[in-house]
This record gives C-alpha cells, sequence and structure tokens, in this order.
C-alpha cells in the first residue's frame, strides 16, 4: 500500500487514446520523470484536478506528445496522489510510455489493485467496488442501471439500513440481558417476533431481486427445442439476427447444438439451437436428439417451439409430458399461417404460450416481454440497488439464515440470549457483505477477478 503502481488503464488494443495510470505517494515524482510540460512546470507541485499538455520523454527522445492528469489524495479514484498520462492510443506508444513508467520508480499494478486501495483507502464499500467490474461487463441497459446504481452506493444503503434495524434490536436484548437492574423498557417478545418478520420479507425480496438481476447481468441457459420443420433454427437466426442454423424445408437438418449470445428485451439469452426431437432410426440424428434431451435437462429457460400449421403429434405430446414444471416458453411459430394446432392442450401443459411467425419477425418483442415475465426481470428496478454475484448473494443468504433462526428461537420461547446469538451472526454476515468486515482471503477473491488497470 506504500508503494507507487502504474498501468495501463484503456483497453489492449489501437484507439484513439490511451492512458497509463499511477497511483501512490510519489506518483507525481514518479510522473515528472518521464513527463515534461510545455509550461516547465512540474507536476510535484501542481493542485488537483489539473491538466497539463508536454510530452513522455525517455533517454532523451520524446515518445508521445500527452496531457498529465494531476489528482491530489484524498480526492482521486483510489484515495492516494494520481496522475494519468493520455497519450495517442496506439500499442506501441502506449506501451512504451508504461516502460518508461516503471523504469523511473513505479511497479505494475496487479489485477485490481487500483479499486483494491480505492476500497482499502474508504473510498467505497465492497459492494460499491464490485459494482466497477459490473460496469465494465455490463451488456444491456438494465445491467448497465443495476451497475451504476450499485456504484453509487444504492445498495450499501439498503444493506447498512437494514444492520441498523437489527442492531437495534440486538443492544436491546444485550441491554436487558446485562442489565436487568436498570429500568429499561421490557422486550416485547410478540412486536420483536413482528419486526423480525419484516425484515426477513425485506430480506427475501434483496435476494429474489438478486437472482433476477443475475439475469440480466449474466444472462440465462436458453434452449431451443421442438420436433423437425417447427422453425427452430429460423427462430434462432431471427433472435441472432443473423445465419447461424441452416435453413432447410428436410427434416433433421440440425444435427449438433448451435450457440450464440443475444440480448432479447432485457435480457441476455445464451441459445442453442438443438436437432429436432422425435422418434429416428437414423444413428446420427439420434445422437443429435440425445444431445438436445440433455441440453434441455440443464438449461435455466426452454423456448419449446410447436408449427401452428399443424396438428399435434405424438412427438409434440410426449415433448410438452417432459416439459411440465420447467421454466418453459411455449413458441407458437408460423402464425401466418392457417392454424391446426390444439392450442389449448399446450396450455394445460405450458403457462407462458406466445405467438410468433419467424418468418416475418412478427411476435419476437412479446416473447421477449414473456420472458421478462417468467424469469421475474419485468418488475425489477435495477435503481433500487441489486444484489450481484454469488459472494453478495451468499452473505444474504447466511443472514437470511440468522435472522429466521432468531425469529424461531423467539416463537418457541428460547432466552433471549439465544435469540440474540443469531442476531449477532446476523449482523456480522452483513458486515461481510459491505466489507467492513471481510477476510483477505475474500478480499483477494474480489479483486483477482478484475483487469489491470481498473
Amino acid at each position: 500500500m506504500n508503494d507507487t503502481i502504474a498501468a495501463i488503464s484503456t483497453p489492449q488494443a489501437a484507439g484513439g487514446i490511451g492512458i497509463v495510470r499511477i497511483s501512490g505517494e510519489n506518483a507525481a515524482a514518479v510522473a515528472d520523470r518521464v513527463f515534461s510540460a510545455a509550461d516547465k512546470k512540474s507536476l510535484i507541485n501542481s493542485v488537483g484536478y489539473t491538466a497539463h499538455y508536454g510530452s513522455v520523454i525517455q533517454n532523451g527522445d520524446v515518445i508521445d506528445e500527452a496531457i498529465a492528469l494531476v489528482f491530489k489524495a484524498p480526492k482521486s479514484y483510489t484515495g492516494e496522489d494520481v496522475v494519468e498520462l493520455s497519450c495517442h492510443g496506439g500499442l506501441y506508444v502506449i506501451r512504451r510510455v508504461l516502460r518508461a513508467v516503471l523504469e523511473n520508480g513505479a511497479r505494475l499494478a496487479e489485477a485490481g489493485e487500483f479499486t483494491r486501495r480505492a476500497f482499502e483507502n474508504g473510498k467505497m464499500s465492497l459492494t460499491q467496488a464490485e459494482s466497477v467490474m459490473d460496469i465494465i461487463g455490463a451488456q444491456g441497459e438494465q445491467a448497465a442501471r443495476a451497475a451504476i446504481s450499485a456504484r453509487e452506493g444504492r445498495l450499501a444503503e439498503k444493506i447498512n439500513a437494514l444492520r441498523a434495524e437489527i442492531t437495534k434490536y440486538s443492544a436491546h436484548l444485550a441491554a436487558w440481558a446485562d442489565y436487568p437492574e436498570e429500568d429499561l423498557i421490557p422486550v416485547d417478545t410478540e412486536e420483536l417476533s413482528a419486526n423480525l418478520q419484516t425484515c426477513i420479507l425485506k430480506l427475501r425480496k434483496m435476494i429474489a431481486d438478486g437472482d433476477a438481476g443475475r439475469v440480466i447481468r449474466d444472462g440465462v441457459d436458453t434452449v431451443i427445442v421442438g420436433k423437425p420443420n417447427v422453425g427452430k433454427s429460423t427462430i434462432m437466426n431471427c433472435l441472432a439476427g443473423c445465419e447461424r442454423s441452416i435453413v432447410t424445408h428436410i427434416a433433421g437438418t440440425t444435427r449438433d447444438i448451435v450457440e450464440e449470445k443475444v440480448v432479447l428485451g432485457d435480457v441476455i439469452l445464451r441459445l442453442a439451437d438443438t436437432a429436432g426431437i422425435r422418434s429416428t432410426d437414423d444413428p446420427v440424428e439420434s445422437i443429435g436428439v440425445e444431445r438436445a434431451v440433455s441440453r434441455m435437462d440443464s438449461a435455466g429457460l426452454i423456448l419449446a417451439v410447436f408449427d401452428n400449421s399443424l396438428p399435434l403429434d405424438d412427438d409434440d405430446k410426449k415433448l410438452l409430458k417432459g416439459l411440465k414444471n420447467r421454466t418453459c416458453v411455449a413458441v407458437i411459430n408460423k402464425n401466418d399461417m392457417e392454424s391446426r394446432l390444439d392450442a389449448e392442450y399446450i396450455k394445460q401443459n405450458i403457462d407462458t404460450v406466445v405467438y410468433i411467425s419467424a418468418k416475418d419477425e412478427s411476435g419476437i418483442e412479446e416473447l421477449g416481454a414473456e420472458i421478462s415475465k417468467l424469469l421475474g426481470v419485468a418488475e425489477l428496478n435495477p435503481a433500487d440497488g441489486i444484489l450481484s454475484g454469488e459472494r453478495q448473494l451468499d452473505c444474504s443468504r447466511e443472514c437470511l439464515k440468522m435472522l429466521e433462526e432468531a425469529k424461531h428461537a423467539l416463537d418457541v420461547g428460547m432466552t433471549l440470549d439465544a435469540v440474540n446469538v443469531s442476531l449477532d451472526s446476523a449482523i456480522e454476515a452483513l458486515l461481510k457483505l459491505t466489507g467492513e468486515r471481510v477476510t483477505d482471503v475474500v478480499t483477494d477473491a474480489v479483486f483477482h477477478n478484475f483487469c489491470v488497470g481498473k
């Protein structure tokens, strides 16, 4: 934490601009050794939030013209002195600038070290730090809004408010147990039980929203299934916006799984187009059918496709039987043709039914809306602050478990000391969540997934 670090903070590709970030006690001194300002002023004597035009020089040779941005502790991203050298974005040039900085007193930053220093210097909570990578990795509007909301501290606010509420109850129980001779307000067990139930419901909602948020952030494994020639490959190509699957009138064209990632509405779908599921004696096609069934069993979402122009046959009905109680949308394709399908039979087995015409690309928006409803995304407000990632969800589930234990202990008449032990554990789980009591092992794991330069 006392040394000065540096790294390229822009993508490792040619671009209009490239930035080398330097952070630490000697950031300005290191930058001064490689940067020559046009006005001959030293960066060490510069005030914060100023920009200086000049050149980056190594061994007397000008590497590139540059802008040096100076930030003074604690008003910087890391909470330390920071200098950012903005140069032309050619890979060779920006790497030469970084090498010059490293040769003049800085060391190469580790993955996520700038953000880790921001966390350890109190510039952000651990949940805010984790949101930085969510912002970088956001692939849709809802995911970006959720990440920005967490970065602004909305999630931390919700967690801290819940923790304050639980702490209030714990403090009352502790005072009552430790100072029985004092004139304290007695513990109303019925009121406390009701208050704990309110906290439990809040936490359950946070966890449910976190699970839904994972869908808009990471996407969901989605498999397209159905018998041959119902239009699965046409739907795949329609959603992908390009020809990913071969489409012909010959049944059984798709023999293997074809995959593509698409954004439909607010949801990222990791799509897999599979072989048509039917009884067949063709050994090659049979392998494709087996893979389709296997993929269907492991998918988070199933798009079961049926041909609106044909009556349901035994293959359709067998597929429907295997889809009961699954996260599934029945997609009735070829809605542009005369209907000969028994839609009521489908609705008896699958709750969510959407009519589309993949050929005309009609009904796709409705399909996206129904998927959002089914996955719990439709009612999600990203601006509320949403749990992100397994670490945050695990801490929240641990807190929920402890709160439920505390309420149960209270309701069955156990001692208030026993109730308070569970409440203390619930508080501890929330402290781990925000990073106020977190081990180095957890911190290392969080920042290990960051890119170098952030």
